[in-house]
């Protein structure tokens, strides 16, 4: 299959709606129109609209960072006589923190066809809707098995949005932007990372809260979080890439011209003219034959590459930070309370990789920028099990390293969901982020936490160094992958990157 999209006979067509055998609104059974409205998109420049997009869509990772490290820092107290729970600390952080990331793959391959066949404004209402319901459930724990269950259904739901969320913002973002800004979204996992750490050294704090209340608040906080980013999202649209290609070429039309309105009073001047056309065969669904036929047939090194990079960052970042808590308290003699003070400069490093670096994916490229973050994080990990081994580090000196490690990491990591939700064609987008997430961070997302809760739990630091060479060396291969099979995909259109599916 070619990889450039072939030109079309304009530049602002009407979608459709002047050919005779286009489908219109509410026809998805099979026209054909030509449609310049991804040039038109890509040729956008950073305006007010663009900023709605990132803030209705990018604030779901920071769910995703308050979940998991809240869960993280309370375990200890959760473990404890009087928090309203019969449940140990390695249940937490083991068979929690699994069943949490079980439910993110289900839930991401569930949703990820839903997103692909009804539209990603639908879904990323959905999923958001169900993530609240969870977490609310789960602050009202009474039982382990209720905790279990409702961490599984919290998973279900972050899950979905990954593939919604990431399919949406690289199809509404320009392409001059689209590299550092699918990071810098995909990095904000850390600022709820922040936010978890701090919010649990007060809500473990007895003299505030009882202990068993603090661990509720904390869980509800989530759902006033998730509440307030469900009231912007309202305004986010549904992506007009998705709409053309279903039958909905009138309605993608009107809202790139109303963008193209807003934009060019914003900007005081006449945008340029867009660059070719598409001319495509309207469709309604795309079924999974044909969508496992073109990522592992058609794409197969694409594959191979996005597995890879999927794998790598889900074993460091599940199996790792899951039990960073842990190994502070066991190690170091971090009192439980204070375990958020670290994690919290640890999050704040892994914001910094995706901002600093960002940038570099679009100018550099992806190729050099992908290999060296997976390469440098997987080196300096070698590095702070050596230094741990031998005895060298300390509670601060620990998180140092983390922080030095994680940097790159973060980086690496967040161009993974890039990765895949640009190198294959549009039909099958959320499929594929669900796909390569599903298996990725099954791979190392559930295996890693039950592996990594036992060697943490052991009080052995041969079995902790262990675990961070594990986690190094995946990272490490996955960077060898990249050096060789990342493509280059940065400033270029995602119907140049990979022609979709339904083009004529």
């Amino acid at each position: 299959m070619s990889e450039t999209s072939e030109p079309g006979s304009g530049h602002r067509s009407t979608g459709g709606l002047g050919d005779p055998s286009g489908g219109g609104p509410g026809d998805p059974s099979g026209g054909t129109v030509t449609t310049a409205v991804p040039a038109r998109l890509d040729r956008l420049p950073w305006s007010r609209w663009h900023w709605m997009i990132v803030i209705g869509l990018g604030t779901v990772w920071i769910l995703d960072g308050l979940e998991v490290t809240t869960v993280g820092n309370i375990a200890s107290r959760l473990s404890e006589d009087g928090s309203g729970l019969d449940i140990t600390s390695a249940q937490i952080t083991g068979l929690a923190a699994a069943l949490y990331v079980a439910g993110a793959c289900a839930g991401a391959l569930f949703f990820g066809w839903l997103t692909d066949r009804y539209g990603r404004k639908k879904l990323f209402m959905v999923t958001l809707a169900v993530y609240l319901a969870a977490t609310a459930m789960t602050a009202l724990s009474f039982d382990a098995w209720w905790f279990f269950l409702f961490r599984f259904l919290t998973g279900f739901g972050i899950g979905g949005e990954y593939a919604a969320i990431n399919s949406a913002i690289d199809e509404l973002i320009p392409s001059k932007y689209r590299g550092r800004v699918d990071l810098i979204i995909n990095g904000s996992y850390w600022l709820g990372a922040v936010g978890g750490s701090l919010l649990s050294v007060v809500a473990l704090n007895t003299a505030i809260f009882p202990k068993d209340l603090g661990w509720r608040l904390t869980f509800a906080m989530g759902v006033v979080l998730g509440l307030v980013i469900l009231l912007v999202r309202r305004h986010v649209p549904e992506s007009p890439r998705w709409q053309f290609i279903h039958g909905r070429g009138e309605h993608a039309e009107e809202l790139v011209s109303s963008v193209e309105r807003e934009v060019e009073r914003e900007h005081g001047r006449t945008l340029p003219e867009p660059g070719p056309a598409l001319t495509i065969h309207q469709r309604k669904s795309v079924g999974f034959g044909l969508i496992a036929r073109t990522v592992f047939g058609t794409y197969p090194k694409r594959a191979v590459l996005g597995l890879s990079l999927f794998i790598g960052q889900a074993f460091l970042y599940n199996a790792i930070t899951f039990g960073f808590g842990a190994i502070l308290t066991t190690f170091f003699d971090v009192p439980s309370g204070n375990t958020g003070y670290y994690f919290a400069v640890i999050a704040a490093g892994n914001f910094l990789g995706p901002l600093a670096l960002g940038k570099l994916f679009d100018t550099l490229g992806r190729r050099i920028m992908i290999s060296s973050t997976y390469l440098l994080s997987g080196i300096l990990l070698f590095g702070t099990a050596w230094l741990f081994d031998r005895g060298s580090l300390d509670a601060t000196t620990m998180t140092a390293c983390w922080c030095a490690v994680l940097f790159f990491a973060s980086a690496g990591a967040s161009s993974a969901y890039l990765t895949v939700s640009e190198i294959f064609p549009m039909e099958t987008r959320a499929m594929a982020i669900a796909f390569f997430y599903a298996i990725g961070t099954a791979a190392g997302g559930i295996s890693g936490p039950l592996i990594f809760a036992d060697l943490t739990e052991s009080g052995k630091v041969g079995d902790t160094v262990l675990a961070f060479q594990l986690g190094a060396g995946l990272m490490c291969l996955a960077g060898l992958v990249a050096a060789f099979l990342a493509v280059r995909a940065e400033q270029r259109s995602l119907e140049d990157i990979a022609k979709p599916l339904s083009a004529v």
